[in-house]
């Protein structure tokens, strides 16, 4: 049995994550053990899901994984776990555009059959938060709306005009939580700023975000909600055990220029033979003994650039081994890394290309192919990712490309490399972590 609630809100800044995250915090510190989960394809909510539960984070999005598989994943990155708090995306019925509201909050909900509560931001209304609450609840009545959470109410005179005019809709409320500035989580080109690059700070507000909640939120009727979901069935998703031989080292970027990767992939790539040995490329001035490999995941390199550019030891390692032949797959950050330089802070220099910041981002699904045989993939694979970056790459003459799609190629590739913008949950495709598990053990 999965016990399980999705928090969901009417839109993007009503304080989803923040009480998310508190809620996982809270219950922990009453004993429970909690499991997070983000609805999407985004790295940053989870990172404070993971601060909060000790558990690591896991996404669950049918556009990146399959409708079939959410309920495996959430059952295997729920298992031992007391009950799963699944953090939803934008307003509850937002999702790929011209989609009718597929991979939306409210599609997971109903694929997982969950009670969701919403959180609602009281601060610019009051009697009309129930016309709000009253309408979620009313237009898709294949989600069970379980509950609300007033969220930055201002006073208590404001509380109760709201609290008597949700009495008719229904729904009941859940927790009244008061404006509190002291609470938050800086933000910035794309969004909130990773609980690993606030990791000391994170940690101290946590036990204040928990007490916050404790006191506004009946935890109770929460956990009580989430224990009203159904039984589950179906087993839970494991890796394929494809290796039992000798294992090989795989040098994973991490620190606080490198915090998007997806846990799945640690996960897969354990079960083909590789250890993943995280280095982090602000302080590490060398690969790890034994490094066949390199993994460079999605993070910030822009904004730590100068740091990055600093560490010559490093960057010239990488760039030795990669010349070398050492089979690298970098996504995103990691694309930006492996070019000449980042507005002219010089990177390792693996690529004929230069990474500049702009003013507007690109984000949003792609369904990508991949051109040839590379490290990662055979010619003519097809897969689901999301690309989100403010950045663009300005590649010298004639690369091979990485993916493909909409007649737009995507990066740079070769039998041992593979850097493009495109993030694959690899937990859909296993076969592309067994393809570079193995193109490690043969260069080991």
């Amino acid at each position: 049995m999965v016990n399980r609630v999705v928090i969901a809100a009417p839109g993007s800044g009503h304080g989803k994550t923040t009480i998310a995250a508190g809620l996982m915090a809270a219950l922990r510190a009453r004993g429970l053990r909690v499991s997070g989960h983000k609805v999407g394809p985004d790295f940053i909510d989870p990172s404070y899901h993971a601060l909060a539960t000790g558990r690591p984070p896991r996404n669950l999005d049918p556009f990146l994984q399959g409708e079939e598989q959410l309920i495996p994943l959430l059952r295997h990155g729920s298992a031992g776990a007391d009950i799963a708090i699944i953090e939803g995306v934008m307003g509850l019925f937002d999702g790929a555009l011209g989609t009718e509201g597929y991979a939306s909050t409210a599609h997971v909900a109903r694929l997982l059959d969950a009670p969701v509560v919403l959180v609602v931001d009281a601060s610019a209304a009051s009697r009309s938060v129930a016309a709000t609450v009253l309408g979620f609840a009313q237009y898709d009545t294949r989600v069970r709306l379980a509950g609300v959470i007033l969220n930055k109410l201002g006073s208590r005179r404001h509380a109760d005009e709201i609290v008597t005019a949700l009495e008719a809709t229904g729904v009941p409320l859940l927790g009244t939580l008061y404006r509190n500035e002291e609470i938050h989580a800086p933000s910035r080109h794309l969004g909130l700023v990773p609980a690993a690059e606030r990791a000391s700070e994170s940690e101290r507000l946590l036990p204040e975000l928990a007490g916050w909640i404790s006191e506004g939120v009946d935890l109770g009727a929460v956990v009580q909600v989430a224990r009203s979901a159904s039984r589950l069935s179906g087993e839970p998703w494991r890796p394929p055990l494809a290796h039992d031989g000798p294992r090989t080292v795989v040098a994973a970027a991490a620190g606080p220029a490198f915090t998007f990767r997806y846990t799945e992939a640690d996960e897969l790539l354990a079960a083909a033979g590789v250890d993943v040995v995280e280095v982090d490329p602000l302080q590490d001035k060398e690969l790890p003994e034994g490094c066949a490999g390199l993994y460079f995941g999605g993070g910030f390199p822009e904004v730590h650039a100068e740091e990055l550019s600093a560490n010559v030891p490093l960057r010239t390692a990488v760039a030795r081994a990669i010349g070398d032949g050492m089979p690298v797959v970098a996504e995103c950050a990691g694309l930006l890394y492996l070019c000449q330089d980042i507005d002219g802070m010089p990177m390792t220099g693996v690529l004929d290309a230069s990474a500049t910041m702009t003013k507007r981002g690109k984000l949003g699904y792609r369904k990508a192919f991949s051109p040839a045989d590379t490290v990662l993939t055979v010619a003519g694979q097809r897969v689901t990712g999301h690309e989100f970056h403010r950045t663009i790459v300005e590649p010298g003459s004639g690369p091979t490309p990485a993916w493909g799609w909409d007649r737009t190629p995507d990066g740079f590739a070769s039998a041992s490399l593979h850097a493009s913008y495109l993030h694959v949950h690899w937990a859909g495709y296993p076969e592309l972590a067994e393809r570079f598990a193995a193109a490690a053990r043969a260069h080991g």
